[in-house]
């Protein structure tokens, strides 16, 4: 009998894919077998509408895959088929793509709540929410290559897995009350006699700070609307002033936050992020210090959406670790690192496979800020001309690291692993680097990495055996951009507005705002902001009066930063700046926003964390009207602050208010870069511009860039990091076009 092997790729495994497609051979009367492979699901069908089912596939697939590509051969049957079955996996194999974690779907969330066997029940779910990445040990994604394995399923649950009709059938995380895992309560080293979801609420109400076991690893959780226990949490954690991230119910929002129809829509999506909305003041101010947009996400999880509904009010619910250390996830490991935070942990047996920090997106202008939870491990496809690209790993850079790999065209950029300097964070990268090669049978032929030679993942990446291609800072920002946005290899040449904090320049000195013409093969420095020293080289970016210091000194006003900053050791500072000790030239924008910032009386003297400055002076130039921005010289390709700090220091003594003067600050740096690059594109040297580095997270600077850039196509990042997480994007784009053949000349 004459019929088809359907070949189907992408994330279709672990979304209901199978059952989804046994309905659709119901519905068209079609005869054969569907079964997960190596590759992601293959099908082979005969008799009824083979046309019509083919269609189906990837005209309407479930809410959680992903289809990439659907191929057919045909075939022969030996003997007709008399129904439709779903078979046993083939072998094991990592050719297909993972799904991410899903929040807790409506009809999962309504079953908790209901009466029936899963009333109450916190690791409720189905084929269309629920744990994936975070419990998967291996492919292919069965139940026993997870953490699940360890919980035999009930004669319920396995009549609910066996059956295609149901919407748990195959949902590798199926439980219940009677045999999946157990949620408890542990107070003093003991567990607890109370009900754990009322005794957690009892302990938060009462001003507790409880440790709640997620899916990616540990919160410390408390009362969001009482100061005191955010205050002592801030006090145990050490974490004077980075902003708190919320988790709260719909319902409640509106009694903290004003999140807009785009914010609403990202809060309810399935990867469930860190939404950045807009705050109302209603809660304290200890929550997130000096900033105006609060960090919040919807519960995602049915022991989350519990413990919402007992405390019935937003929860602080930030990373359980220690300051700087990745997150804890194993049950052990949080009682040792985190009891001097918590007053009691909500704790549950199903293991973690891998750490993943929850990610942080925002909605408008649109931006993924850290990729994490819910996002990773999805891919990108690779663009036009990158057919050919092999394998390659990408190591990132120094801060928010990140791994990159390249596989059959598409690009897995992997989760959010913080600072490399600290050893837990490194030791996390180098588990990363070797799960996700076990993970997905990937066997790199090069390493890509990071030009400077003293940041660990370089010499990481150098350690590997493999051939290294070291990629310039600012190119590897630009190259990830231009991936994202699916420019092609030989789409010709762009200018890049690069705007960060550091990065090694081809010359030896610290870059950090430059415009760049080029492409993924190489580039030509085109303007740049005028370099000033970094005093103290790491102090510069810890105290900002440092960085006030020498640029009110190189504009003559020195007076100024006397009277600015009369506490601080001037004049030690301005011996180590003319002596150039330890001291080096940076054309860093990110340290001309923390002048800025110091200049204003925003943390002068030292952040709290890395971009407090930053983010204070965006939140204080969004309360003023832009009106003129200051003016900056421009000589040969180098863009001088000099007049703009002239300007400032000018309104700061007629006593102008001080969010005028920071709007004014983030339009003229705007408008002097965006003028740079509007000349390459007008000239003809330059197809497109692109927006890259860690300032473009700064939503008040990405818009009044594209507002001077009206009229002129610009690619910005929307799927990944702007930051240094997107960085071994960029950097496996550079690795493989220097691999991959050059244009053929016209």
């Amino acid at each position: 009998m004459d019929g088809r092997e359907i070949r189907v790729r992408g994330q279709v495994q672990g979304v209901g894919f199978r059952p989804f497609v046994w309905q659709l051979a119901q519905t068209h009367g079609v005869c054969g077998e569907v079964c997960n492979d190596a590759h992601g699901v293959l099908i082979r069908a005969a008799g009824g509408d083979l046309d019509a089912f083919e269609a189906a596939l990837s005209a309407r697939p479930p809410a959680l895959a992903r289809v990439d590509a659907v191929e057919t051969r045909s075939i022969a049957f030996a003997a007709p088929p008399e129904a439709f079955v779903i078979a046993a996996s083939g072998r094991g194999g990592a050719e297909t793509r993972v799904a991410p974690d899903a929040a807790t779907c409506a009809a999962c969330l309504a079953e908790i709540r209901a009466p029936g066997r899963r009333q109450g029940y916190a690791f409720t779910n189905c084929t269309h929410c629920g744990p994936r990445f975070t419990i998967l040990r291996r492919l292919p994604y069965d139940r026993e290559q997870t953490t699940m394995a360890a919980f035999e399923m009930c004669p319920a649950c396995r009549a609910e897995y066996d059956t295609p009709a149901d919407r748990r059938f195959h949902a590798q995380p199926i439980a219940c009350p009677d045999c999946g895992p157990r949620l408890w309560l542990e107070t003093d080293g003991r567990e607890s006699a109370d009900d754990p979801i009322v005794g957690a609420a009892r302990i938060l109400a009462a001003g507790g700070i409880v440790a709640v076991k997620g899916l990616g690893g540990f919160h410390l959780a408390c009362d969001a609307t009482d100061a005191g226990a955010v205050e002592t949490l801030r006090r145990r954690k050490r974490r004077p002033s980075k902003p708190f991230a919320l988790m709260a119910r719909q319902e409640d929002l509106a009694g903290f936050c004003a999140p807009g129809a785009a914010d609403l829509a990202l809060l309810r999506d399935a990867a469930a992020p860190i939404v950045l909305v807009p705050g109302t003041g209603a809660l304290p101010e200890c929550v997130a210090p000096g900033m105006d947009r609060l960090g919040v996400m919807l519960a995602y999880t049915p022991l989350h959406h519990l413990l919402l509904d007992a405390v019935e009010r937003p929860l602080v619910m930030t990373s359980g670790n220690l300051s700087g250390e990745p997150q804890a996830i194993g049950n052990d490991e949080a009682r040792a690192k985190l009891s001097a935070f918590a007053d009691a942990f909500l704790m549950h047996d199903r293991a973690i496979a891998r750490r993943l920090d929850d990610s942080v997106e925002r909605a408008d202008p649109p931006m993924v800020l850290r990729r994490a939870r819910g996002r990773v491990p999805g891919t990108l496809p690779l663009p036009p001309g990158f057919e050919r690209t092999p394998q390659i790993v990408a190591y990132g850079g120094q801060m928010k690291a990140a791994i990159c790999l390249t596989k059959n065209a598409q690009a897995l950029l992997g989760h959010h692993l913080g600072e490399m300097g600290d050893a837990l964070t490194y030791d996390a990268f180098v588990q990363a680097d070797r799960d996700y090669a076990a993970l997905f049978g990937h066997r790199p032929e090069i390493a890509a990495c990071d030009l400077h030679p003293d940041f660990r993942a370089t010499q990481y990446a150098e350690a590997t055996g493999l051939p290294v291609v070291r990629v310039q800072h600012h190119h590897a920002h630009m190259a990830a951009c231009l991936a994202e946005n699916g420019w092609p290899l030989d789409g010709g040449r762009v200018a890049g507005i690069i705007l960060d904090g550091l990065g090694l320049g081809p010359d030896g000195t610290v870059w950090g705002g430059e415009v760049l013409l080029g492409d993924y093969r190489g580039f030509d420095r085109r303007a740049w902001l005028k370099p000033a020293p970094l005093i103290g080289g790491d102090k510069a970016q810890a105290e900002p009066w440092r960085n006030a210091l020498v640029r009110l000194d190189a504009a003559g006003l020195d007076e100024a930063a006397d009277r600015l900053f009369a506490g601080a050791p001037l004049a030690l500072a301005r011996q180590a700046a003319a002596a150039g000790l330890n001291a080096p030239p940076s054309s860093s924008a990110g340290r001309l926003f923390d002048a800025v910032a110091a200049c204003l009386g925003l943390c002068p003297l030292a952040q709290g964390f890395e971009g407090e400055a930053a983010m204070r002076l965006e939140a204080l130039a969004r309360t003023g009207d832009t009106g003129a921005g200051y003016d900056f010289d421009v000589a040969g390709g180098e863009i001088d602050p000099a007049p703009m700090f002239a300007a400032l220091v000018a309104d700061l003594g007629a006593g102008t208010d001080a969010a005028l003067i920071a709007a004014r600050f983030h339009t003229g740096l705007a408008r002097q870069f965006a003028a740079a690059a509007r000349g390459l594109v007008e000239r003809g040297d330059a197809e497109v511009i692109v927006l890259s580095g860690g300032c473009f997270q700064n939503a008040l600077l990405l818009t009044e860039m594209r507002r001077e850039l009206a009229g002129l196509p610009v690619l910005t990042h929307r799927e990944t990091p702007a930051n240094d997480g997107g960085l071994a994007l960029g950097q496996a784009a550079v690795a493989a076009a220097a691999r991959l053949s050059p244009p053929e000349s016209s």
